[in-house]
Parts: C-alpha cells; structure tokens; sequence
C-alpha cells in the first residue's frame, strides 16, 4: 500500500476519501485517462499505418495477401486480450488497481517502441513477422489489464449518482487515442516527406511511446490505490480467489455471458466500423488518398469526442441501458446507407460530406460506448470487479470488435461486393439490442458503496449520491 492511504477502516473515516484530500476526482480522471489515451495510442498506431506495416514485414510478391496478413498480426494483439484482462484482473483484485494498470502501461509502450527499431523482411526475413506477432501478443495482454483498471479506479472514486459522467472521459480515451495516432502520423508525413515516411518515418509514431509512456508513469505514480478497494483490503473483504469468484458457477457464467452478447459485442462492432473499418473503407476500398482519409476521420473523431461525456452524464439520469440499446439499433439500420453515401461522395472526393458520413458513426459509437464503463462497473461486485469486468469488455472488445477489419475485408475479397463487410456488424449490433433489450439489468440509481456498508466501513461522505 503506498504512503498515505489509511492503515484501517478507522483511519479510513478519518481521512475518508482522496475527493475529500489532495487527490481529487479530476486529479484521478487525468491520470486515469492521459495513460489509457497513450496506451490506445500505443494500439491503434499499428492499425493506422496497416498499409505500409504491410510492405516492410511481409513479402512485397502480393500486395493483397501482404495486408491481409498485417490485418491478422494486428487481430492477434486482440485475440489475447481476453488473457491479459484475466492475468491483471486477478492482479487488480488481489493486489490493487493501481499496481495493475502501471504494470500494462510499461509493457504496452516497451512492446510499442520495440516495433519502431523492429528490422524488416528484407533484412531478417522470416523473423521479422514472428517478432511483429509477438511485440502485438504483449500488446494485447497490456491492453488486456489497463482498460478495466482505469474505469474502476475512477468510477470508485466517482460519487454515486455521476459515475457515468466521470467515467466518460475514460470513454474518449479509445477515440483520442485513435486520433492522436492520426495526427502524428500526419505531421510525421508532412515533415519527412511521403518516400521518406514510407521508407523509415513510418518509425516515429511507435518510438514516440516512450516519451509518452514516460509521461504518463510518472503521473500515475503519484496516485494513491481507489478508496473503495482500500476499504475492502482493510477490512479483510477482498477475494482470495478472483478468477474463480468470478467464473467458477453457472451462474457467474451466465452474467458473463449476458453482458458480453447483450453489451460489449454490440459496442465493440459499432466502435470498430464507426471508426476503424471506416478507414480502412476510405483507403483500400474506395482508393480515397491516405492524407484525406486521415483527416476525414481525425475531424470526425475530434467532433465527436464531447458526445462521450454528453452520453455518459445522461445515462446517470435516464439509465444507461436504453442509450447503449439505442445505438447499435440506429448503427444497424443506418450502416448501408452510409456506406452508400460514402462511395457516393468518394469520386470526386468531397471531404466534408465524407466527414459527415463518419462523424454520425462516430455518434453510434459514443452512445454505444460513453455509458458502457459505468454499467460494468456496477454489473459486479467490488472484490471481484477487475477480473469479471475486464473478461467480458475484452471478449467483446478483442474477438468481435478486434476481428472485424479481418473479417470484413475478407467479406469484401470474398464476394466482390463492397458492402459485404457490413453483414457482420449489422448482425451482431442487432444480436446485441435483442439480448441486452431483454436481459440487461440497468442498474444506475444503485451505490456501488453497498459492499462497506457496515457499522465499521461507513461510506466517506464524497462517496454519497450527488
């Protein structure tokens, strides 16, 4: 435990809560949120710059075959997700969030700069793809941990009543991250020039992580553990056995799979086609030039930003469930007429209505995601909440969501048809609206203090309903 945190439930009531203290909510936020942003920024790099990964690790003979293995390498860093939420889940709940969510941050941004020194094909050959495989597997076991750290450390700082406005801005951390990596993608480009930018500039947007990451560890090391989680660990209420806790019943399991097909599934697809699949679309699809598709999207992603926070403060007033069911119904309905519309204004290229276009998606996914972090949060129970928030947020997030540039680009070879990739989040999206519509339990007007309610671990004041 780190200096300053109280030794006891008593001392606990008499210094009660960091709101109360130095450590506010929006010293928690920032922290919080400024290392989650890096370590997207961290994970989507790769993505952003799929197409010239593609020449430099992969034989050059077949160009298709050549970004259609970069797309794998880079669902591989999502595949294991799932694993890594496991792993420092069970840290976060035995140990501490803030123990856990340093950890990934220095393995995302080590893994991240290794790609930038990484050698090529034509240098090392075969073992060029092999070591990309390996630095994007710590990657996504990185990632794995730091999502479910940073939300459940801000919403159990958060008072009852405003998690979903608070955790929000853990929610525009995803889309920031994306757009942080356009942008220095950009001024990269504009700097060195496009030959020099495709031969070794391509390097600096991962190198850069290390200035970032250092950053943000410094900021984190002077955060003291969730107040919340002390409380438990004081008291002796904290799980022995997280992972099992968590998923060692029928029942546990049944949660699990409630929240993974009736929340994150939706959201993952409609977050990956609103912004990710976009770009790729605008590329590789519609032959939009790089620089334009970068900016289309970074403008789209900068617009919608605020709509997180706008989406997540509502879902504390009318509920979360309805917002995130709302938005993957919209996004399914409205896909291919979008799409549509985006081939439309492709050629000639008129990039304001292609920035419209991707800005509504951009709408979809902040309904889908801005709420999304507090509804888990009070899905489980505290002594287990890392671990069994973490398993399906990542199930949904790495497997349905990280598959689908794959998949749909795949549709897309597959069939000839260019809007075939657009089956797969349309039929997830409404899998999701029926079982979420039917099963989820919207729990917003619920205090996630519940668990210390007792005569010796009264909840701090801060901690009370707004």
């Amino acid at each position: 435990m780190t200096s300053g945190m109280p030794s006891s439930a008593g001392s606990a009531r008499a210094n009660p809560h960091p709101l109360d203290a130095a450590q506010g909510i929006w010293k928690v936020i920032t922290a919080s949120s400024v290392g989650t942003m890096i370590e997207w920024y961290d994970f989507y790099i790769f993505g952003s710059l799929a197409a010239i990964i593609s020449t430099q690790f992969f034989p050059g003979d077949n160009p298709t075959a050549s970004f259609l293995k970069t797309l794998a390498t880079f669902a591989v860093g999502f595949a294991v997700r799932p694993f890594g939420a496991l792993v420092f889940g069970r840290i976060g709940d035995l140990t501490g969030r803030k123990f856990a969510f340093l950890a990934t941050l220095l393995i995302m941004g080590g893994s991240t700069a290794a790609i930038g020194f990484l050698p090529g094909y034509t240098r090392i050959g075969i073992a060029a793809p092999i070591a990309l495989v390996l630095l994007r597997l710590l990657q996504g076991l990185a990632l794995g941990g730091e999502y479910g750290g940073a939300a459940v450390y801000v919403a159990e700082h958060a008072p009852d009543g405003k998690r979903g406005y608070y955790t929000s801005f853990i929610q525009t951390t995803a889309t920031l991250g994306l757009f942080l990596s356009l942008a220095v993608i950009l001024i990269v480009r504009a700097m060195v020039g496009e030959d020099a930018f495709k031969l070794w500039g391509w390097r600096v947007p991962f190198i850069l992580s290390l200035v970032l990451v250092g950053i943000s560890y410094y900021i984190r090391m002077r955060l003291r553990e969730s107040p919340l989680f002390t409380i438990l660990k004081d008291a002796g209420k904290t799980s022995r056995a997280p992972i099992q806790e968590s998923f060692g019943t029928w029942s546990r399991w049944k949660i699990f799979l409630v929240v993974l097909f009736g929340a994150t599934a939706g959201q993952a697809v409609v977050w990956y086609t609103g912004q990710f699949y976009a770009l790729l679309f605008l590329q590789t699809v519609l032959k939009v030039p790089l620089v334009t598709s970068y900016v289309v999207v970074a403008i789209a992603l900068l617009l919608g930003a605020p709509l997180f926070v706008f989406f997540g403060s509502l879902s504390d007033r009318i509920g979360r469930k309805k917002i995130m069911m709302a938005g993957n119904l919209i996004a399914a309905l409205l896909y291919v007429p979008i799409y549509h519309g985006m081939k439309h204004y492709s050629s000639p290229v008129n990039a304001v209505a292609l920035t419209a276009l991707v800005f509504v998606q951009v709408v979809f996914v902040t309904m889908v995601y801005g709420p999304i972090a507090a509804f888990l949060v009070e899905a489980f129970p505290a002594r287990i909440r890392y671990t069994s928030l973490s398993l399906p947020y990542h199930f949904g997030n790495g497997w349905f969501g990280g598959f689908l540039p794959i998949i749909a680009t795949s549709l897309v070879a597959v069939t000839g048809n260019i809007y075939a990739g657009l089956a797969f989040p349309i039929v997830v999206a409404l899998v999701t609206f029926v079982v979420g519509s039917t099963m989820l339990r919207d729990r917003h007007n619920e205090s996630i203090w519940a668990e210390v309610h007792t005569p010796g671990n009264a909840p701090p004041a801060s901690a009370q309903r707004a």
